[in-house]
């Protein structure tokens, strides 16, 4: 017992440091990022690290009456939503056939979903650029919320199916025995009961999407229908002298899905948790 205790106590003091170092990380960029948008262009000049005084609100009053930034909003929200709907409903359809059949190829073609973790939207910008070129996507939401959705597939499918696969067979029998097929144990039975890894792959792929550079980037061109993270670089572009207008509209870029995702933690751990059990 001792030992235990002894062994915590000089563990504890490098846990807060780490925890420590991962907020400071993590934290202070955005602080300094939200702070810096009330401040003007000259006291982040002579104090970039300092606090705002007085606090100007006329940088942020400016980028949320602007209507590139909701037009931006809306383009990221419609792409995120589509992308969203796309990856949960396939990669549950594909989750409930890997975990409840059996079949050849069947871990084969787990293992496959598995490696597409590793695979880097990098490595197939110039194929996926061809393709939708010859979809006549280009330019178009789809053509960016379709390759999204397929980049969510591995994950969703590898937190999904150990979830729907720890879900008792007796709960299959007994919906055979009631009359529901497959398609109805699926859909009544199944779906709701793995209603919490279906949220946390939702928020992933949803806050995953909202985040997305290269896809946008490599699809769009017009202005008009940019994205949140493609209007902050066309922002910055433009008004590269205004520091403190740039860090106004990078924060409220940032605080959709900062919120979304803080207010849905909990339910992300415990998906999480459930599928690792499974």
């Amino acid at each position: 017992m001792t030992k235990r205790r002894s062994a915590m106590t000089v563990g504890t003091p490098f846990t807060y440091l780490a925890a420590l170092l991962v907020v400071g990380v993590t934290v202070v960029p955005l602080l300094f990022t939200v702070l810096g948008g009330f401040r003007t262009n000259a006291q982040i000049n002579n104090a970039p690290a300092g606090w705002p005084k007085p606090w100007v609100f006329a940088n942020y009053a400016e980028v949320l009456t602007s209507s590139v930034f909701w037009r931006a909003m809306g383009n990221s929200a419609f792409i995120a939503v589509v992308a969203t709907a796309l990856a949960v409903a396939v990669g549950a359809m594909a989750a409930f056939a890997l975990s409840r059949y059996t079949f050849k190829g069947r871990e084969g073609l787990y293992t496959l979903f598995t490696i597409g973790l590793l695979f880097p939207v990098t490595a197939a910008a110039l194929p996926l650029y061809l393709l939708l070129r010859q979809l006549g996507l280009l330019e178009h939401a789809l053509g960016v919320a379709l390759p999204e959705a397929a980049f969510s597939l591995p994950i969703t499918i590898v937190i999904l199916r150990p979830f729907m696969h720890a879900i008792p067979g007796e709960l299959e029998d007994a919906a055979a025995m009631d009359g529901a097929g497959k398609l109805g144990f699926f859909w009544r039975i199944l779906l709701p009961l793995s209603r919490p890894a279906l949220t946390t792959v939702a928020i992933l792929a949803f806050v995953t999407s909202w985040n997305a550079y290269l896809l946008p980037l490599l699809v769009l061109s017009d202005p008009t229908d940019f994205t949140l993270p493609l209007g902050v670089a066309a922002f910055q572009t433009q008004y590269s002298q205004d520091t403190a207008r740039i860090l106004a509209y990078t924060a409220a870029s940032m605080i959709p899905a900062i919120g979304f995702f803080v207010f849905a933690e909990r339910r992300i751990v415990g998906g999480l948790t459930g599928s690792v059990k499974g």
